[in-house]
């Protein structure tokens, strides 16, 4: 009797561990983002890999579940457009598009396919011409990228004896350039300049005109 009381009460730590954990989870993408990848491999990769362009836009996010399209181009110049219905709670990610935001080194998530996996690695890296914080996760050949704000899957390295493929954002809207800033401000500032010049030169032709009105009298 008191060992099955034991075991109970083991259990259910266990599933109070596991309930806070899940509980913790955080979504990091909402309705509307997109994020479009390059992708090059070199190689002859498998059927349905030789994807040379891809995008994936969020449709609708609820609790854990995220529904996404994901646009894939491929090098005979075909699309297909699939929805997926992805969850960070039962881990199940597809290819780990998107996991949950704000891990650090040393946290870990479930995805079906793999199981728990641990991140690896927190680094600075640039991306579409800004900086972010980057978690990586090396397993099965593959190593992953992603942002630690939106747990959005940046980069990914796949290499088999057969094949290497690399993905790589190349647009988002889920944040704003460095360069876009610069341009904005360029764009600005160039304006600014150009008005100034029209104010310069209006005020000396209106000096110069009531200089010649003032000579004629």
């Amino acid at each position: 009797m008191l060992q099955h009381k034991a075991c109970l009460l083991i259990l259910l730590v266990v599933l109070s561990t596991f309930s806070v954990a899940v509980g913790n989870l955080k979504v990091g993408v909402e309705k509307g983002n997109w994020i479009e990848y390059n992708v090059t491999y070199t190689g002859i990769p498998t059927q349905g890999h030789d994807v040379n362009w891809a995008r994936m836009e969020v449709l609708n996010v609820q609790g854990p579940n995220i529904l996404v399209l994901i646009s894939s181009k491929y090098s005979d110049g075909s699309i297909q457009n699939v929805n997926y219905s992805l969850n960070l709670e039962t881990g199940h990610l597809i290819d780990n598009f998107i996991i949950p935001a704000d891990l650090n080194r040393g946290d870990s998530f479930y995805a079906e396919n793999f199981g728990e996996i641990t991140i690896s690695k927190v680094e600075n890296r640039e991306y579409t011409g800004s900086m972010h914080t980057i978690l990586c996760s090396s397993f099965n050949n593959n190593t992953y990228f992603w942002d630690q704000a939106t747990g959005v899957s940046v980069e990914g390295i796949t290499q088999t004896e057969e094949y290497t493929i690399h993905t790589i954002v190349t647009d988002t809207n889920m944040w704003i350039s460095s360069f876009a800033g610069v341009f904005d401000f360029s764009s600005i500032f160039l304006v600014s300049s150009v008005l100034l010049i029209f104010f310069i030169a209006g005020i000396l032709a209106i000096l110069r005109y009531l200089k010649m009105h003032k000579e004629r009298k």
